[in-house]
């Protein structure tokens, strides 16, 4: 991933869309991924319908629940499970969604703390002299 250069300005809009839009499709494809694996094992290990399984895992991955009962104790370790990953999962896909506003603004803030200091220094030495070798 590229850097920015402190001396730089902030990267421009169309860099930090491109960022944007690279988060939103790998938080994207994380809950696709995410959601294909849980209608799979409601489907196989729960004996559910795979309209039922679909439920069962959206809503366990939004965090409101299970909605069917789970009939065998395979399913109900596969649902604790995908439970606990769900809500990882939730952390993780906010922290990509919000890593290029918050990349953005610590560059901005950077940027500003990087003028202040030359501004400071400049103010202590004074105006440049032409009259050194």
């Amino acid at each position: 991933m590229n850097r920015e250069i402190r001396a730089r300005p902030a990267r421009l809009h169309p860099t930090f869309a491109q960022r944007l839009s690279r988060a939103v499709l790998l938080a994207a494809a994380l809950v696709l991924g995410s959601l294909s694996a849980g209608v799979l094992g409601y489907h196989h290990l729960a004996g559910l319908r795979w309209v039922d399984a679909l439920l069962n895992a959206s809503m366990i991955l939004s965090g409101m629940g299970p909605v069917d009962p789970l009939p065998t104790d395979a399913a109900k370790i596969f649902a604790s499970c995908y439970a606990l990953y769900s809500g990882l999962l939730l952390l993780a896909t906010v922290s990509l969604l919000i890593g290029p506003f918050f990349h953005r603004a610590l560059s901005r803030l950077e940027l500003e703390s990087g003028r202040r200091r030359e501004e400071d220094r400049a103010e202590l030495v004074g105006p440049p002299r032409g009259d050194l070798p």
